[in-house]
């Protein structure tokens, strides 16, 4: 079982310290994956990786595939809107290239991985960045017009991502354009490994495609992994080595 260092990376003035978790292999150079968690942007903990799987069956393999993780936690959209998290997954990526080297990891070989709410924290983060080698973004909002479209029976400026923005797509479109990132796919753009679910409710499929569509659109690096009946959060998933041998395959990929 790996080791876990807890430390604070970052303080916002006016709001709470920032924690991340760092935990590494044995050898010294590790490449680096930094996790940012789901929950809709208004809850969720670094400390779980995904509701329903256990650290050895989510962080500890990517240790034990030869990774550094660094788990990282942002601020929630009852604290702070779009684009504070952002600037905290910014400020998190500076704690672990500065320090990273203390710890035996090599930041310069950094993927980004995020689930839900944190795949569009991971891509968002991706896309703006020259010194991410990959995302691996799993079932994340892409595109946020079509997800407040998608939000039937919902008041509108109650749904996840409207708390998030602080306002429905619709009436905050700048905001929401650039905190969509099948909007702000460029030429450039770093490889990327996209899974989702065809049964998600949550977070509809067409979510994924979009995103795909948009970074093949600009000539980019894109692994589309479609998990056939794959559910929110892979509930329901017999066997997670389905949607993990892909994913760390790109990752062993993109860091070589």
């Amino acid at each position: 079982m790996p080791s876990i260092l807890e430390v604070d990376f970052a303080q916002p003035e006016g709001f709470r310290p920032l924690s991340l978790d760092l935990r590494t292999p044995g050898a010294d150079g590790a490449p680096l994956v930094v996790f940012l968690h789901g929950g809709g942007f208004l809850r969720g903990s670094r400390k779980v990786f995904t509701p329903g799987l256990s650290d050895a069956q989510s962080f500890d393999r990517i240790v034990d595939a030869g990774f550094a993780v660094a788990s990282c936690e942002y601020r929630l959209s009852g604290e702070a809107r779009f684009p504070a998290q952002r600037d905290d997954v910014d400020a998190a990526l500076a704690w672990l290239q500065a320090h990273g080297p203390d710890h035996g990891v090599d930041a310069s070989r950094l993927v980004l991985w995020g689930v839900s709410a944190g795949a569009t924290l991971a891509a968002l983060a991706g896309l703006r960045r020259d010194d991410v080698r990959g995302v691996v973004e799993w079932f994340g909002p892409t595109e946020l017009f079509a997800m407040a479209a998608h939000a039937v029976g919902e008041p509108a400026d109650q749904t996840r991502e409207a708390r998030w923005l602080g306002a429905p797509a619709a009436e905050s479109p700048e905001a929401a354009r650039l905190a969509s990132p099948a909007l702000q796919a460029h030429a450039g753009a770093p490889p990327f490994h996209i899974a989702h679910g065809t049964d998600d409710e949550h977070v509809p499929f067409s979510q994924g495609e979009a995103l795909v569509a948009a970074l093949r659109g600009v000539g980019a690096d894109v692994e589309f992994h479609e998990v056939a009946g794959g559910r929110h959060f892979w509930q329901g998933l017999a066997d997670p080595a389905r949607v993990f041998d892909p994913a760390l395959a790109f990752v062993r990929r993109v860091t070589a």
